[in-house]
């Protein structure tokens, strides 16, 4: 989480919301053109947005979430005021980087049958471990 002695300016809010938006966007592999592309943008405009230097409108934002595959809020989380709001809280041992990392790994698997083994996988892990946790 982002503290701050004091209310962020517009300005440094606009830094976070483009690192947010690039650290997604790289996460899934996507490249700036590719993003603009999809925007009807050029990639400067996107390296513009991720840089903070250009606002990014709320309609543009949530156009960039949808094509990330995030809730605009993901932009925001971190900063004072935001947490708890759109993302679960870490398991004991898990960063909530990781447990993003996670998400966005099985989000990629677009094989329905590969998701599915991967889940029951991950449920019989996780069952198979309980008596060791108490």
């Amino acid at each position: 989480m982002v503290k701050v002695g004091m209310i962020m300016s517009a300005a440094d809010i606009d830094v976070y919301v483009g690192t947010r938006m690039r650290r997604r966007r790289e996460a899934l592999g996507i490249s700036q053109g590719r993003l603009g592309r999809h925007l009807g943008l050029t990639f400067s405009q996107i390296q513009k947005y991720e840089k903070g230097t250009n606002r990014i409108g709320a309609g543009r934002l949530y156009q960039i979430a949808t094509f990330l595959g995030v809730q605009p809020s993901h932009f925001f989380e971190g900063l004072e005021g935001m947490e708890g709001q759109g993302k679960a809280e870490a398991a004991p041992g898990l960063s909530r980087d990781d447990m993003q990392i996670l998400a966005d790994a099985f989000n990629g698997i677009v094989d329905s049958e590969t998701r599915a083994s991967v889940l029951a996988l991950v449920r019989q892990l996780a069952t198979d471990a309980a008596p060791r946790r108490r």
